[in-house]
């Protein structure tokens, strides 16, 4: 069957998703790309219970290859995601929290480093009515040197190198935006300038932060 593998890990990131609440019902889309093949969610799919067998195969034109239903209605976007940036899977949800900061924020500021892997500030793609060409080319733009962005009156997009990649920057994002509504509501957030974020890099460079590897014996104590 046509890219079957990501046809499976797109329904389990669709479960997944539901279950973390950055989707709701069958308000979001997963895809996946392999070579000039896109695998993507269904259009009015249940998310929460989505097989494999309903995702939709269809080539970088739009042409549907494989698969019973019509693609997301937000297959445009995902297509110039593709086409623009180094991406293997593209998540869009209408996450509680970072759907209400894109209804009052222009820009969701860098408060957290964790937020370097989104690219830092987080943009807010101007509204566009959903499924439209105008509104894949906001969100485009908003994406340019991000790995996410809040879309106006909307939700939230990430893109990754993997499925998996994708949904966990999905999770980080509505974390992120969590946290600063937090803040924001105890008083005026601390924001990361340019020098402190550019130390982040610097030592999770250094220190392999994020990876798992072997402690070094000279470190353990001596009884």
């Amino acid at each position: 069957m046509t890219l079957e593998d990501e046809r499976k890990q797109i329904a389990a990131a669709s479960r997944r998703l539901a279950s973390e609440r950055l989707v709701l019902g069958t308000a979001g889309n997963v895809s996946a790309r392999r070579g000039d093949l896109v695998a993507i969610t269904p259009s009015g799919a249940q998310l929460e219970s989505l097989e494999h067998e309903q995702v939709t195969v269809v080539d970088l034109e739009g042409r549907i290859v494989a698969g019973e239903f019509e693609p997301s209605s937000e297959l445009g976007l995902h297509l110039g995601v593709y086409r623009r940036y180094e991406a293997t899977a593209v998540v869009h949800t209408h996450a509680p929290m970072a759907t209400a900061l894109s209804c009052v924020l222009e820009e969701l500021p860098c408060v957290h480093y964790q937020m370097l892997l989104l690219g830092g500030t987080v943009r807010v793609a101007r509204y566009e009515t959903f499924g439209t060409p105008e509104l894949a080319q906001s969100v485009l733009e908003a994406l340019e040197g991000r790995t996410a962005a809040l879309m106006a009156n909307h939700g939230a997009i990430a893109y990754g190198a993997s499925v998996e990649s994708a949904v966990e920057l999905s999770l980080l994002l509505e974390w992120a935006c969590t946290v600063y509504w937090h803040a924001a509501a105890l008083g005026t957030p601390r924001l990361l300038d340019e020098e402190q974020r550019s130390a982040v890099v610097a030592t999770a460079v250094e220190r392999r932060y994020g990876a798992m590897r072997p402690a070094d014996p000279r470190t353990e104590e001596t009884p």
